[in-house]
């Protein structure tokens, strides 16, 4: 395994992340066991969750992933070994049986923070992410920014971040964090750092062969302020593994039994991953093989966040740790993005 630190800390963390949405959805906590203890000791020590998991979310599975985590932590006594992350769920996304206040107000955060705690089986998060903006951004899917939906927005970024540095303060954190963030977003929370206040050392955002937008400012943010980036859905749903191409739809595949999920499986989308497979299968390499190493190999990512279903999956995702990208295949997977940028949202 190889790690990097996390910024603005003092946490080493696998540049292969744990990721654990389906533990209780597709995933039994038995598999979830199964699934833990190999990554644990291929050196994954980076394990991330959230308290709306599982997905697709529902209320009967609220909290199930959390859960797992929580139980396979105090069954193997090993919460030492293991940096772990959670988020807490915003706004605009419907799932009020989470609980009213959807908002990052005082009372919200504490609700989530002491029920991830609880589930977790643990007195501290090591890195506690906003899973989505309270502002509407274009994310999940979503291409063009909503200009004009954030009129009754309020900046409440310092505020936000003294609650966060609160639970710093009473060590039921260690670091704070944000998901599905944008340029703006980043900015403001440097901008109040610089006033004094909290800064927030990471943000986790949707990465992969077909979506690449965040190259295009975010990454710019990441460097000049130092700021940590945790890529998931380097597989874009598994579209990336090339299961799908040729209009299969395996059995028990994400796609297959939940077909809302379908914001990187448009025919463009399609067209370009079995481009992508050509270039993987001339140069010896799985497709799969070849979309997480590209990740991997980016210079921004500071770790990145795989998911299986199976084993035989996980323990591939796994090895992508190992594989090195010849310069040929990196200038063929250049021409192609150049042909077609970013064709999923």
């Amino acid at each position: 395994m190889k790690y990097t630190k996390l910024p603005n800390t003092d946490l080493s963390v696998s540049k292969i992340c744990l990721g654990t949405m389906t533990y209780g959805r597709q995933n039994s906590e038995a598999e979830a066991y199964q699934q833990l203890d190999y990554a644990l000791a291929q050196g994954v020590n980076f394990i991330d969750t959230a308290e709306m998991y599982a997905v697709p979310a529902s209320k009967e599975t609220q909290g199930l992933t959390e859960q797992y985590i929580g139980s396979w932590l105090t069954a193997r006594q090993n919460r030492d070994k293991v940096v772990l992350a959670t988020k807490i769920s915003g706004p605009n996304r419907s799932f009020q049986y989470i609980r009213e206040d959807l908002s990052f107000s005082r009372q919200a955060l504490d609700h989530a923070l002491e029920n991830s705690l609880r589930r977790l089986q643990t007195d501290y998060i090591d890195l506690y992410q906003l899973h989505w903006p309270e502002r509407h951004v274009n994310i999940f899917g979503v291409r063009e920014y909503p200009y004009g939906s954030n009129t009754q927005w309020e900046d409440n970024f310092e505020a936000v971040l003294d609650r966060l540095d609160d639970y710093v303060r009473q060590g039921k954190i260690r670091h704070a964090a944000v998901s599905n963030e944008t340029p703006y977003g980043l900015m403001k929370f440097m901008e109040a750092h610089r006033k004094g206040k909290l800064k927030v050392v990471s943000t986790q955002n949707a990465y992969s062969l077909l979506q690449r937008r965040d190259e295009i400012a975010l990454t710019e943010v990441l460097e000049m302020e130092n700021i940590g980036y945790l890529a998931y859905s380097p597989l874009a749903f598994g579209v990336l593994s090339g299961k799908y191409l040729g209009e299969t739809m395996p059995e028990k595949a994400r796609v297959t039994l939940f077909p809302n999920y379908s914001r990187y499986s448009s025919q463009q989308s399609l067209h370009v991953t079995s481009l992508y497979n050509d270039i993987a299968q001339k140069h010896g390499l799985s497709l799969t093989q070849m979309a997480l190493a590209f990740v991997n190999s980016r210079p921004f990512i500071t770790s990145n966040i795989i998911g299986a279903t199976s084993m035989a999956q996980l323990q591939e995702n796994i090895a992508s740790i190992d594989v090195e990208l010849a310069d040929e295949v990196l200038r063929a997977i250049a021409v192609l993005h150049a042909q077609y940028p970013n064709p999923a949202p």
